[in-house]
């Protein structure tokens, strides 16, 4: 049945799939495109495959490279063509998408060299206008694209088709929004470092492929993706342009899809079955959208926002009302890790046992501060023994002239204890001439990521001093899949799953506090995730595990909502003011945007998240608090 039939999906302007997890929307796609290429194949023809790049299709293209070893899908009768490159990148540069395509496909497949077509970066200026009409050429002349494959920035670019293309573009040279550019500073080693111009298919060249799927993970992406499918087209979110296909798709997970209407508030385009958490999301967002506390609605409130069958079923609003109220109201507590010797039936951690072991998994160092900084603090002043534990190094997100400080530091330490140049000396001026010798886009050496992650370390130590936890309590994993990895190209084994496991046995935990389990599945925080999520269903049978919870902590750009919270800490402002502090230890992390960009830095998205939820707790007719970290019990 089309969508267009369905009652919950009636403000959709486009297909949309939602998937449970990326690789099940994946192997559907690749099912897809092997069908596609076998039928070509058989009729004698080329399939014409338009990609793209990133980490969105990195599953799919995993898929396919699996098809072609396990199942003799031949790609000998494939032509692609690529959406995107950077401007003023060789082929040779380790973020070129050149480099991307063939290490995460080409080189795994039979694809003839000559059918791939990828945009040049290192055109000559003059010459790029006549290069990019030869592209579409190319295209038209092998009949257009048969299936387009998309993914989607956060600013709702499809290719490098920013905000302001229109739908008549063609392929072209095109400037990078700074969000955009922000987003792939990690990949570049620093804002500085990622180019400013990219050539891109048109939204026009991709509107003529004959069948387009865009794909999208995370929760990152689920505000623009609501835009895309829900509001009318408009050239400031150029993937609204899709809306005009007659053969178009998204494919999405369940995080990506949060904000779609069916997901958030189904009760305004359909029937609802009125859980416990969804008549809880229900109250919270009519108490909201009216600017009234929840003891404060009224029967004709809920009738009027498309909810009389809840007033039906649960009400009236009166009754409701002090029930939401009394629920938002038990979620808060000055307790995180449960209060000794108090009745706890209505507390959102048990009182027993006392102290608690807890572990607080951080993905990288300032995970841990940005998102429960306060809590940990907490924990620490009430009696709890807390260890924190950082999965990874973090060596990737340290731009060189952090590095080159240190190690001019070390340098200068040397020489003023040490007669003799010693190993350190010879360390650290090592990492200074690799340092000086290497260009702005090159891998870092293992020496110069060796200084990289002591310089982390030392800020996470000094960071977490400043939340009483002494550097007897914390654990440096630094799990192999990140040593030898790139963002967004991650691929932890087996021997990074025994590694978490391995401290989980160790620590036997009552506690576990966690992060990244609606993120990017390609992100450094989602894959830590899942280690710790497959290493918690190891260990369910363990004794000791019985006895543990484990909660989740979100990031600065993924807050909670009020209404999926399961415990709120509230902070005062003197415990936020040191969240701040601990938090500025981080200084290898601190924004390297200009200001005049208006993106602010990590302290500053910490500030505003708590204190918008505690703005959030209080408007609903809750306590006034300074500030509120919140967390979200997860069932292993």
């Amino acid at each position: 049945m089309s969508h267009r039939f369905i009652e919950a999906q009636q403000r959709e302007r486009i297909v949309t799939e939602v998937f449970p997890r990326a690789d099940d929307a994946c192997l559907q796609v690749a099912n897809e495109i092997a069908a596609l290429i076998r039928n070509r194949s058989a009729e004698g023809k080329m399939a014409v495959l338009g990609l793209a790049t990133g980490s969105t299709p990195v599953r799919l293209y995993r898929q396919l490279i699996r098809m072609h070893r396990e199942e003799g899908l031949s790609f000998r009768n494939v032509i692609t063509f690529n959406l995107d490159e950077y401007y003023g990148l060789p082929r040779t540069h380790p973020e070129s998408y050149w480099q991307f395509m063939h290490k995460q496909l080409f080189d795994h497949i039979d694809i003839p060299a000559e059918n791939v077509n990828i945009p040049d970066g290192m055109v000559p200026r003059a010459e790029v206008f006549a290069w990019c009409k030869g592209y579409e050429d190319r295209i038209r002349a092998v009949g257009g694209l048969d299936f387009q494959i998309l993914g989607i920035g956060r600013t709702g670019h499809i290719g490098f088709n920013e905000p302001g293309s229109t739908r008549e573009s063609r392929t072209r040279l095109v400037t990078l929004d700074s969000l955009t550019r922000r987003d792939a500073a990690r990949d570049f080693l620093g804002d500085a470092n990622v180019p400013r111009f990219a050539i891109t298919m048109g939204v026009g060249t991709i509107l003529d492929a004959r069948s387009i799927v865009l794909l999208a993970w995370g929760e990152g992406k689920a505000s623009v993706i609501a835009q895309a499918v829900e509001m009318p087209p408009s050239d400031s979110l150029p993937a609204s342009f899709l809306q005009g296909h007659a053969k178009v798709r998204f494919m999405i997970d369940q995080a990506a899809a949060s904000a779609l209407t069916r997901m958030r508030h189904p009760w305004l385009v359909g029937a609802v079955e009125w859980t416990p958490f969804r008549t809880r999301q229900a109250v919270v967002w009519l108490s909201q959208k009216l600017q009234k506390p929840v003891l404060k609605l009224l029967d004709e409130d809920y009738s009027e926002h498309g909810m009389s069958d809840l007033l039906v079923e649960q009400g009236p609003a009166y009754g409701l009302n002090i029930r939401i109220f009394n629920e938002l109201q038990h979620t808060i507590s000055g307790w995180p890790g449960g209060k000794p010797n108090a009745d706890d039936a209505q507390r959102p951690e048990r009182a027993n046992p006392f102290p608690k072991r807890v572990v607080i998994f951080s993905p990288e160092p300032s995970h841990d501060v940005l998102g429960m900084g306060g809590t940990i603090r907490r924990l620490v002043e009430q009696g709890h023994d807390v260890t924190v534990v950082y999965q990874t190094s973090g060596n990737l997100a340290v731009p060189d002239d952090e590095a080159e400080m240190a190690a001019d530091l070390i340098s200068e330490l040397s020489g003023v204890f040490e007669r003799q140049e010693g190993a350190t000396g010879r360390f650290a001026r090592d990492v200074r001439t690799q340092l000086e010798s290497k260009t702005a886009f090159e891998g870092d050496s293992p020496q110069i990521r060796r200084l990289k992650g002591l310089l982390r370390r030392g800020e996470a130590r000094a960071s977490l001093q400043t939340c009483g936890v002494g550097k007897e309590r914390i654990r440096f994993m630094d799990l192999a899949f990140y040593e030898r990895g790139r963002y967004r190209q991650f691929n932890p084994d087996d021997a990074d799953l025994a590694s978490v496991t391995g401290i989980l046995k160790d620590l036997a935990p009552h506690q576990i506090f966690a992060t990244g389990d609606r993120d990017d599945p390609s992100s450094v925080t989602a894959v830590c995730f899942d280690l710790v999520r497959r290493a918690c269903a190891a260990l369910r049978g363990e004794p000791w595990f019985r006895d543990c919870r484990v909660w989740l902590y979100r990031g600065v750009e993924t807050p909670w909502g009020a209404a999926e919270i399961d415990m709120a800490v509230p902070i005062s402002p003197r415990e936020l003011a040191q969240k701040t502090q601990a938090i500025f230890y981080h200084k290898s992390q601190r924004s390297q945007t200009p200001v005049d960009t208006g993106l602010r830095e990590s302290w500053q998205q910490a500030e505003q998240h708590n204190r918008g939820l505690a703005a959030a707790y209080d408007g609903l007719g809750l306590a006034n608090y300074e500030a509120i970290e919140a967390f979200q019990r997860w069932s292993v």
